[in-house]
Order: C-alpha cells, then sequence, then structure tokens
C-alpha cells in the first residue's frame, strides 16, 4: 500500500496563520509515501508569497509532486503575465512544470493547466498529451496511475462545466487508452470523490477523481480547511478526509470514502 496526501489551494497571502503549525504536524504524523500540491500555492503571486509557500513546503515530508495554479499566474503586473508567467513559481517552487514520481507501486505525473490568457480557467495542450501518453502507456501496468493538475477533469453536481479543464476530453480518451487510474485536482476549495463515469462515456473505463479543499486559505467558500490522506491498493483506494477544527485547533479525520477497481472500471465499494 502506498499513502498519498493531497493539499491544494493554500493561497499565501490570504492564509489562516492558526492552521499552518496542525497541519504540518498531522501531514508529517502521517507519514505519506509522497505530498502531492495542486495549485495556487499563492494569491496574487507575489514573491513575499511565493517565499512563505517555500518555507511551508520545506517542512512538510518529501517526495512532493507540485503544480502551479492560476493564481500563481501574475494577475496585475501585465509583461510578467504573459512573458514570464511562471518565473517566480520557477524560482522560489520548482523549476519543474512537468514532475513525476514512480516507484513499484505508484505513478504520480504532474501537468501545469495554468495559463496566462485565462484569469480563472485552465487548459492542457496537445503536446502535454502526447508527453503523458508517452509515459503513462510505457508503464508497467500493475502501477497505480495518478494525474495531479489544479484545474478538474470532472466536477461535483453543483459546479458549471466552465470550471472544467479545457481540451478535458480529448485528455481523458488519452487517460482512458494508458489505464490511468486516479485525477487529482483543486481549484474549486470543495471535497469530492467520485468516478467519471457519467460525464466521459467511454467504453470500460472510468477513473476516480479526487478534489481537496483549501488546506490554509481565508477563502473557505462555506466548508471547512481541508486535505485528504488516499490509501492506495491495486484493487481499493481509500479517500480519507481530514478537516479543520478549531475548537481543538487540530485537524481530525472527518469521512472515509472507499473504491474499488473491477477490470478498467472505479467505482464507490457497495460494502
Amino acid at each position: 500500500m502506498r499513502t498519498v496526501v493531497h493539499l491544494s489551494d493554500l493561497h499565501f497571502g490570504r492564509v489562516n496563520p492558526a492552521l499552518l503549525a496542525p497541519l504540518i504536524e498531522t501531514v508529517t504524523a502521517l507519514q505519506p509515501n509522497v505530498v502531492v500540491v495542486s495549485g495556487d500555492l499563492t494569491q496574487r503571486a507575489r514573491s513575499a508569497e511565493f517565499k512563505e509557500a517555500r518555507r511551508f513546503l520545506d517542512a512538510l515530508p518529501s517526495p512532493q509532486i507540485i503544480v502551479p495554479g492560476n493564481h500563481d499566474v501574475p494577475l496585475h503586473d501585465v509583461f510578467s503575465r504573459f512573458f514570464r508567467p511562471l518565473n517566480k513559481y520557477r524560482r522560489y517552487i520548482t523549476d519543474d512544470l512537468a514532475p513525476s514520481f514512480i516507484d513499484d507501486e505508484i505513478a504520480v505525473i504532474g501537468i501545469n493547466t495554468a495559463r496566462s490568457l485565462t484569469f480563472k480557467g485552465g487548459r492542457i495542450n496537445a503536446r502535454q498529451i502526447a508527453r503523458v501518453r508517452e509515459q503513462l502507456c510505457g508503464l508497467a501496468p500493475h502501477l497505480t496511475k495518478i494525474i495531479v493538475t489544479h484545474h478538474p477533469f470532472d466536477l461535483p453536481g453543483a459546479y458549471h462545466e466552465r470550471e472544467l479543464v479545457r481540451r478535458a476530453e480529448m485528455a481523458m480518451s488519452m487517460f482512458a487508452r494508458c489505464g490511468t487510474d486516479l485525477l487529482l485536482a483543486g481549484h474549486l476549495h470543495a471535497s469530492h470523490a467520485g468516478d467519471t463515469a457519467s460525464r466521459y462515456q467511454i467504453t470500460d473505463y472510468s477513473a476516480l477523481v479526487v478534489q481537496a479543499g483549501t488546506a490554509t486559505s481565508t477563502r473557505e467558500r462555506e466548508e471547512a480547511n481541508s486535505f485528504n490522506l488516499l490509501e492506495i491498493e491495486p484493487l481499493r483506494i481509500a479517500v480519507n478526509r481530514y478537516a479543520w477544527q478549531p475548537e481543538s485547533g487540530r485537524f481530525f479525520k472527518m469521512q472515509t470514502d472507499i473504491f474499488e477497481r473491477a477490470a478498467n472500471l472505479w467505482l464507490a465499494s457497495t460494502q
């Protein structure tokens, strides 16, 4: 079994500082095999915010797979936005915009969906799809294959399709061919776990899609600050949601959703 901590939407520049030490303590105690951060490390892509995010990441366990979000692209600095949109992200967080972690049980591959031309939305392009296809389809079939993006490929029921990453259908066709198991994302500040069978009518295929809420931001959107712990086995994945409890000043496990694999289908467990 492998364990993955999934954090998202940190938004340094608008964080609740009371959460930081308890979050670091909780994540460290869980001893994950990998820590995933699915974008929006900052609020306005300022140097001071990236430096704060860097200090926070340095206090967490490694290895880490990190991808940028739309808030990590400068909003008001027009020159930087269009000519060097992720310059500060590369300087302070990581120069690797296509990170990966592969061991003998899991493969975690990050994709950058943040773009200069969209203020909120995200996109995956043909070059990225080709690169990820080469990686995924070349992996051993027994590995659990995990994709990390900021913008989601599927949504909880209340959200409009404009929140989906653009060219999602093209990417999903590739994911199906390569046997992708799990799609991790953020952006919505809402926790969610489900499968892709309803949105994408792909014969004999569905992936598990997991959204993380905001781990540290004051922009909770009527949901407590939270993160996910995924317990991953070849035929079973448990998605554990940890939420902030201000009364105790700690993060506690609040919910567990179980998904099981049958051939190329990941579906909610009926047991």
